[in-house]
């Protein structure tokens, strides 16, 4: 679940420009992702991200990481997500050429190991998109 909220948020990047995710509730079998942005997803919406993540996982893009100085790092990444224990070498998790992003989270070493990617639901309020996700 950790590796398919790194393929969203970058799909949701490419596709509305909103920016990763602002906040994020991570679970094994469901989760919430909120986005800063100013309006619902509409239902063609909803399919294109989902089509987007899955052909993504089927792709078999491989999931690694890449230790970066703390300096380094800030300069090409936002560092505010991370906790203040991460220290001055900064893990970068890539999924192929398609994400990068400071993370201490466990992934898959494939995204054909993930399953399915399916959105429940989406709703906004106040400037915030939350969608609720899951693996099959």
């Amino acid at each position: 679940m950790h590796s398919v909220e790194h393929l969203l948020n970058q799909t949701m990047v490419r596709l509305f420009d909103c920016g990763r995710s602002v906040n994020a509730h991570i679970e094994k079998k469901k989760s919430r992702i909120d986005y800063s942005y100013n309006r619902n997803l509409t239902n063609d919406e909803i399919t294109m991200v989902e089509e987007r993540v899955n052909t993504l996982i089927g792709a078999n893009l491989y999931i690694t990481e890449e230790f970066l100085p703390r300096n380094e790092a800030e300069k090409r990444f936002h560092l505010n997500k991370l906790p203040d224990t991460a220290g001055d070498q900064i893990r970068i998790v890539k999924i192929g050429d398609y994400d990068a992003c400071p993370c201490i989270g466990s992934h898959v070493p494939s995204t054909a190991e993930i399953g399915k990617f399916k959105i429940l639901s989406t709703s906004f309020e106040s400037g915030i998109l939350r969608l609720r996700i899951k693996i099959e």
